[in-house]
């Protein structure tokens, strides 16, 4: 049975994290264009929801830099620059991310975050943190701006410098040299220590022009959706979609991660479900939509965190702290909670993140497009374009014939002349290996290119195909080894399958072809294909 003593370390995390976690959440809530109080409650219902519900001992599960934008992105686009309207939008696509999640966890859908690549998240993540930032920038300064997308934002700010309030600037600045300071000592919550000291200073700053955070109306009002005139289901459906992935490729990597170096299970099903119910309570509040971040997440399991304890220990302090300190919370200076957001963001901004990219030479294309279309085509797009680009990628290298011709080398290995030009050949046996699975878009050029290596090599009589790369066939591909095999006997040659896969094999037995007979079917091995032994059945 757990003991008080056994509680003490998640209570310790909690009481860590929440300095961490308030300030964030406030300043979350104005870049996600929302009133301060979204921000709170967002915390409120990830922290419990996730804790009562989820699987990861370290997650925390609250407003995030990228979803914020993301919805900020999001209600402009359907609602304008009316406040009242954006938040009504903000509540039912929280309310929709939340159904996309628990729909997806009840269809037992947690692979899905592989549907957006690594590198795609890199290059997007650094993309929206620098987006982020910059948009960060007017608030820092005390200057209204009409842009909204990054370089006109940037022309903008630069056009009208002189009119940056110093004073609003100076309080950003040192918030911000504050923050990175205090990040440099474990264990000191440097977001809660800068928020303190601003809000000691309010009085002065204020005086000088210096904008604070304002009233915060934390009532818990029955919910209302109702939908703003001209709004259409379809866009709000995908923006909720969009949102839903961005959210869960973010949080499943922070959960995975810290599995990964604790060795324990994960549960993505599970996740999903928890993360729909949190973003379903955080809607139906008016809040913003949460997520397991990677820095809270981190900074937990930093504080000594041993369970899921530590959110709800971390609830109660924000609870406590919210009760007490409401007033001092409206006095929070806003170019101070700016620079807690780009603090929070300056993590993605590191170049070196380009580094292994450009030194395996793979996926450079990927990266940079990703970084360009953020900034570029808005956050929302950007992704959108980002994802279709990856898969353009992963296309044109799928369908783009590559076949090597094998050789033996030793008594049974056969290996790629193209890299071992000393193996050796028989010369009226072609062994060939296509070096990519067949399916329907590369089936034709592939065996095409066979085919130019049978012209190139006329005294062949028998060529061997090693399908070990290919799991299964479709009927494509199918088709296409049927006219190969009609080719070939015309030329007065035959056709023999080497490592087939079980899946594949059966469709070909099925598919029964009068030029290729069960026997040209069963070759375990290349070798076994050229000497023409069988396996036993």
């Amino acid at each position: 049975m757990p003991t008080p003593r056994s509680y003490l370390p998640d209570a310790l995390a909690g009481l860590s994290i929440a300095g961490l976690l308030l300030p964030e959440a406030v300043a979350y809530s104005g870049l996600a264009g929302l009133p301060p109080q979204a921000g709170v409650i967002a915390l409120f219902a990830g922290l419990v929801c996730y804790g009562l519900l989820g699987r990861s001992r370290y997650a925390m599960v609250t407003a995030t830099s990228s979803s914020a934008a993301v919805l900020a992105s999001a209600t402009l686009a359907l609602g304008g620059a009316d406040a009242a309207t954006r938040i009504a939008y903000a509540s039912i696509l929280v309310v929709g991310t939340g159904l996309a999640f628990m729909m997806s966890g009840a269809l037992r859908l947690g692979a899905m975050s592989s549907l957006i690549a690594r590198p795609v998240l890199r290059g997007y993540s650094f993309g929206l943190a620098l987006v982020i930032a910059v948009k960060q920038w007017p608030t820092l300064v005390h200057l209204p701006v009409q842009s909204g997308s990054f370089l006109p934002l940037l022309q903008e700010l630069a056009r009208h410098a002189g009119a940056w309030q110093l004073p609003s600037l100076g309080c950003g600045l040192a918030a911000l040299a504050g923050l990175f300071v205090l990040g440099r000592i474990p264990r000191v919550p440097g977001a809660l220590v800068v928020i303190v000291a601003s809000v000691a200073a309010s009085g002065w700053l204020a005086a000088h022009g210096v904008a604070l955070t304002g009233p915060i109306h934390l009532v818990l009002a029955p919910p209302e959706f109702v939908l703003p005139p001209g709004a259409h289901w379809l866009p709000l459906t995908e923006f909720s979609l969009a949102l839903m992935f961005i959210l869960f490729a973010e949080s499943y990597g922070s959960i995975r991660a810290f599995a990964l170096k604790h060795d324990e299970p994960v549960q993505p099903s599970r996740d999903l479900l928890a993360l729909g119910v949190a973003n379903l309570v955080s809607g139906a509040l008016q809040g913003t939509p949460v997520g397991a971040g990677y820095s809270g997440t981190a900074a937990n399991e930093a504080a000594g965190a041993q369970s899921r304890l530590a959110g709800l220990a971390a609830a109660a302090v924000v609870l406590l702290l919210v009760v007490l300190c409401l007033p001092w919370i409206e006095r929070i200076p806003q170019p101070a909670l700016a620079a807690i957001v780009i603090h929070a963001v300056s993590k993605s901004l590191h170049p070196g993140m380009f580094g292994n990219y450009l030194r395996w030479q793979r996926d450079r294309l990927i990266v940079f497009a990703s970084v360009l279309a953020v900034t570029l085509f808005g956050v929302l797009n950007g992704l959108l374009i980002a994802i279709a680009f990856s898969l353009a990628m992963l296309i044109r290298s799928l369908t783009s014939p590559r076949v090597s011709v094998l050789g033996r080398v030793g008594a049974h290995d056969y290996v790629s002349l193209a890299r071992f030009p000393n193996a050796v050949t028989v010369p009226d046996t072609l062994v060939v290996r296509p070096e990519q699975p067949l399916f329907f878009a590369n089936a034709d050029p592939v065996l095409a290119e066979v085919r130019a290596r049978v012209l190139a090599q006329p005294q062949a009589r028998v060529v061997v195909l090693s399908l070990e790369e290919s799991p299964d066939l479709d009927t494509s591909v199918l088709e296409a080894l049927g006219e190969l095999c009609a080719w070939l006997s015309a030329r007065g040659a035959q056709l023999r399958l080497a490592r087939l896969k079980d899946a594949a094999r059966d469709v070909l037995a099925r598919a029964g072809f009068a030029q290729l007979p069960a026997a040209a079917l069963d070759y375990s091995s290349v070798d076994d294909a050229v000497r023409g032994q069988r396996i036993a059945p």
